[in-house]
């Protein structure tokens, strides 16, 4: 999940303790030897934002939760990216004007509340169908999940911002404009921890607005579902946002998600996915426009995860039929009372957005954890998502082999490995190889000793050509121990000891025969009592149910000079090394590192071994300011090296080049 690259040089200056403000940008000579070329894969990530052309029937937009806008003019058979040139590529909505389809309003920023997702800075407009935009604002709503547009003029248009992730913020809610994005005004605001997930427009009157607020926190350690609060509900307006009311009549009191679409073929058909207790989630119909409610399904495939799942989309020309979007989607014809899968299956894709063309039910997109896919009859047939390299990898790592392989695990997807080059001199979807270890998230470590042989996971061997794989798990042999299983859990083999392979929990684990046999070589590395974050509100500080969770290793860097010689991070906030391959283990953690702070990767030196780099986020705590550390004295003082990094940007990972002494990468968000 590297979203901009910049090069750091390294020079004799010390700089202060403190992270320096982003003053100075990056010298433009040292990026004139990086030529970039996509090596794949070609299958989709994440989307969230899917739109397309009334009437035409070749032309949709999505928008992918990291990689950018995409237009295609054949149905979904081609897509290409139009967006790249702008600063940010989360994309968490997208909408074409009515009345002019060669306006198109993007909104920036995932509003799906995962714990890995990316932020936007706003709001975006085309005025010539994609070719070029302009910045409209918005910057601090962090992610937007909905816009809708007056069907008669394109100047006049609202978003629903979610608002930051982590903490509160002013710039969430409803807001409008009505001139093109100039300007904005914040119509709907419940408080600075209540966000905006979804505003409509009544098809019939657009001065008839309805809109979901969410009160949802992320708390810093990785726990499903992220918090719901009271601040949760439906509103109405009736004079285009002036004034508003809170809609209740039938709906549960306890209130997350909610998801909403308007028949228009009967806009005083209202249809709401609404994220509740397993009493009174599911599928709610109003047919009197928003005054009462009826609970018309509560079949938990529909509305399971709710607050990942909300989408519902009612069909333009039918008020009885209605898409309801989950592990599959799935279709109505009775008015939301029952429901048949269309697509996918109970395992996933996990879909989340539908557009229907207002003109032609036949034409359907869908947006899904594996990207996007388009039908032009009523859903018998579907374009394929391999056309769309739009996918999220945590890390990537190469081989020995010549030519070498990329290895990475994809977020939705599952690992893959991809070849350098081919002798066709050019890579298809044909050279993509899907790996079964490491999972959509894992780190994958390919034997150095035995090229083909590939780890990752928690902990899997696998030989891809052959389809050969073990489980090696060190922890199945402990199962009295409580073991605290973060999201992506480190694997690394050592550069100077290529037999050496680590594993890390809250412990470490080290094989020297493959995995065949594994000792623990370090305590506990976590902190006793991080205490708790500053950012919770109340309703996250009550569902602390899988804090412990929190807590482990989540940075291993053996020394490439020195075998014995292994750090560790934490994602609480501790830096260890061992000198002598786990005998004893010394906490080096910077002075500056509160509890919280996650240490993301820690990077041994190619040309000395009393030097290191950690990247270290901070985003979970609400803050987004790069951090990136420098030892020269093996950990005993630490200087800040983060100058030039724009403030917002906040670093995921930092890399010393082998080659060039003093030549740093650092990947940002």
């Amino acid at each position: 999940m590297l979203r901009f690259l910049s090069a750091l040089l390294a020079c004799s200056l010390c700089f202060p303790a403190a992270v320096r403000a982003a003053s100075d940008p990056v010298n433009p000579s040292y990026m004139t030897n990086l030529h970039w070329r996509m090596i794949g894969p070609f299958r989709g990530g994440r989307a969230l934002a899917v739109t397309g052309v009334p009437g035409d029937p070749e032309h949709f937009y999505f928008g992918a939760v990291d990689g950018g806008v995409w237009e295609s003019l054949d149905a979904g058979r081609t897509w290409k990216p139009i967006f790249d040139g702008e600063s940010v590529a989360s994309i968490g909505s997208i909408a074409v004007a009515p009345s002019d389809p060669k306006t198109v309003y993007v909104g920036t920023g995932e509003a799906d509340m995962r714990s890995d997702i990316a932020y936007g800075n706003g709001m975006y407009k085309s005025g010539d169908g994609g070719k070029t935009w302009k910045f409209l604002g918005l910057d601090d709503t962090r992610q937007i999940g909905s816009i809708a547009i007056d069907p008669h003029d394109a100047n006049v248009a609202y978003v629903a911002a979610l608002g930051h992730q982590y903490g509160p913020n002013a710039q969430r809610g409803i807001f409008k404009t009505t001139d093109g994005g100039q300007t904005w005004s914040k119509v709907l605001y419940k408080n600075e921890n209540t966000g905006a997930t979804t505003v409509l427009l009544d098809p019939a009157d657009p001065n008839v607005v309805y809109a979901a607020l969410w009160q949802t926190r992320r708390p810093p350690w990785n726990v499903y579902p992220p918090s719901s609060g009271p601040g949760s509900g439906l509103y109405k307006s009736i004079d285009a946002g002036k004034t508003w009311s809170r809609l209740a009549g039938g709906l549960p009191e306890r209130l997350g998600r909610i998801g909403l679409s308007i028949s228009a073929a009967a806009p005083s058909r209202v249809y709401a996915n609404v994220d509740s207790d397993p009493a009174h989630g599911g599928i709610y119909r109003s047919d009197d426009a928003g005054a009462t409610w009826t609970h018309t399904d509560g079949e938990r495939r529909i509305w399971q995860r709710g607050w990942y799942f909300s989408g519902i989309t009612a069909d333009p020309h039918h008020p009885d039929v209605v898409y309801v979007m989950n592990t599959s989607t799935y279709r109505s014809t009775d008015g939301g009372r029952s429901f048949d899968a269309l697509i996918g299956d109970p395992t996933g894709p996990d879909f989340h957005t539908a557009w229907i063309d207002p003109a032609d039910s036949n034409r359907i997109i869908l947006g899904s954890d594996q990207g996007v896919i388009v039908s032009v009859n009523y859903g018998q047939t579907w374009s394929s998502w391999y056309n769309q390299p739009t996918g999220q990898f945590y890390h990537v790592i190469t081989d020995d082999a010549f030519p070498y392989f990329v290895y990475g695990a994809q977020q939705d997807s599952g690992a893959d490995m991809e070849p350098n080059a081919t002798k066709y001199l050019t890579l298809s979807q044909q050279d993509f190889r899907p790996i079964d270890v490491g999972g959509e998230n894992g780190y994958l470590a390919p034997d150095p000793r035995h090229p083909g042989l590939v780890y990752g996971g928690v902990v899997t061997r696998e030989i891809p050509v052959t389809g050969w794989e073990q489980n090696i798990d060190p922890t199945l042999d402990e199962p009295q121990t409580v073991w605290r299983n973060t999201w992506t859990l480190p694997l690394a083999f050592s550069p100077a000891d290529r037999r050496s392979l680590y594993f890390g929990h809250q412990e470490i684990f080290r094989s020297r025969d493959g995995g065949e046999r594994w000792n623990v070589i370090s305590p506990d590395l976590s902190r006793e009592d991080e205490g708790t974050p500053a950012n919770l509100d109340a309703p996250t500080l009550a569902d602390d149910n899988n804090l412990k969770r929190h807590g482990v290793v989540y940075a291993i860097a053996p020394s490439p000079l020195r075998a014995p010689e292994v750090w560790a991070g934490t994602d609480d906030g501790y830096v260890w090394i061992t000198r002598d391959d786990g005998a004893s283990w010394h906490n080096v953690t910077p002075q500056e590192l509160t509890p919280w702070s996650k240490v993301g990767i820690i990077e041994a030196s190619h040309f000395d071994p009393a030097v290191a780099y950690l990247a270290v986020d901070r985003h979970r705590l609400d803050d987004y300011r790069p951090y990136v550390y420098r030892t020269r004295d093996g950990g005993r003082s630490w200087s800040a090296i983060a100058s030039g990094i724009p403030d917002g940007s906040f670093v995921n990972a930092v890399r010393e080049d082998p080659r060039q002494r003093g030549l740093l990468y650092a990947g940002t968000e």
